[in-house]
């Protein structure tokens, strides 16, 4: 299992980003803030953008942007060769 602590926007929101944990266990990610899971995703199934604000999660039509401290490591663990590639599935 591999974890990232985050911090996740909503496109357009206002205000304060939510702090979040990222697991990447096998081909999933999931997404929790304490003890509430907000997302569970194939990889196969959503698209990852890096752009200088954030990664850039695209996935059941809405758009998130999650920042992290460690960006090369995740961009590695998610399938992308640097943190300014591109995944998309489809």
């Amino acid at each position: 299992m591999t974890s990232f602590n985050a911090r996740l926007r909503v496109i357009g929101q206002t205000g304060f980003p939510l702090v979040v944990e990222i697991d990447l266990t096998g081909k999933r990610m999931t997404v929790t803030a304490g003890e509430s899971q907000l997302a569970d995703w194939e990889l196969e199934e959503i698209r990852i953008v890096a752009l200088p604000d954030g990664f850039h999660i695209k996935a059941e039509g809405e758009e998130v942007i999650l920042s992290l401290a460690d960006k090369t490591r995740f961009a590695v663990e998610v399938g992308l060769r640097a943190a300014d590639q591109t995944i998309d599935p489809g």
